[in-house]
């Protein structure tokens, strides 16, 4: 499990490394067009219920923590759907890895 910490406060988000590779891409191609956006995840039930929404600005401090040794291979099908989730209005928000092409 690895971090994304975010913000001058250094709030860590704990996120499995595949997934955090992923969103990694689609968020640092989102910042690089200078896109600011929502993302929003649901808690796991074992850590606490609710969710939780950042406003990711290129302003703000970004910082991706893998914990493995190794980078994980990238699902393009994957990275569309994220992407295409933080395009929408509802922004980014963790869907189902879906089978690669």
């Amino acid at each position: 499990m690895g971090n994304l910490i975010y913000g001058s406060q250094g709030a860590k988000i704990e996120i499995d490394d595949r997934l955090l590779a992923h969103l990694q891409l689609v968020i640092m191609t989102k910042l690089r067009r200078n896109e600011q956006f929502l993302f929003a995840w649901d808690h796991d039930e074992a850590y606490a219920r609710g969710h939780t929404a950042l406003w990711i600005n290129p302003s703000i401090p970004l910082h991706f923590q893998y914990v493995g040794s190794r980078r994980p291979a990238l699902n393009r099908a994957w990275t569309e759907a994220l992407m295409d989730a933080a395009n929408s209005a509802g922004g980014l928000r963790v869907v189902p890895e879906p089978a690669e092409h």
